[in-house]
């Protein structure tokens, strides 16, 4: 593999990592994407190997990932039309106000949506808490298993 190639692909894995911390940027499949693209063209057994383990612990990731806030949530009692909605909120505030409009127009109407109904600003706010740890929680999951595979990849890189 050429040293440009060997760059992109790096240039790659890091887009996926900051994706993982951008809304609505599939950072999980670039950083596969960027390893497959470099086993398939290294073709060793060491690329196969670190694609493999790649592959293995990014399904495992996101099967965690489904888990975690889904539990938390419904421990919280918060109804899915509110994460539905706040969501949606979210969407929209990124391309109103680029990038920091997501986080905030999604918390704004969680905390809105709860505000109704609950009733009280502490059940509300408590409520909302409890939403930022479980997607919190979700987003570092994903960030730490894409930071293992670029770590893998790197190591495989320098090791030769």
């Amino acid at each position: 593999m050429s040293g440009w190639q060997l760059f992109a692909v790096g240039l790659v894995l890091l887009l996926g990592l900051f994706g993982v911390l951008v809304p609505g940027v599939p950072g999980t499949p670039i950083v596969w994407a960027g390893v497959l693209w470099w086993a398939m063209t290294e073709q060793t057994s060491v690329a196969w190997a670190v694609l493999i383990a790649a592959t293995a612990l990014l399904l495992l990731q996101q099967a965690v990932k489904f888990l975690l806030p889904t539990r938390n949530l419904r421990v919280a009692g918060t109804p899915y039309r509110v994460l539905f909605l706040s969501g949606a909120a979210g969407i929209v505030g990124f391309f109103v106000i680029p990038v920091i409009g997501a986080p905030l127009c999604a918390l704004g109407t969680h905390y809105l949506l709860e505000r109704v109904r609950l009733g009280s600003h502490g059940d509300a706010w408590a409520a909302t808490r409890t939403a930022m740890r479980a997607v919190g929680l979700s987003v570092l999951v994903e960030l730490f298993a894409c930071l293992l595979v670029v770590g893998a990849w790197a190591g495989a890189v320098l090791a030769g």
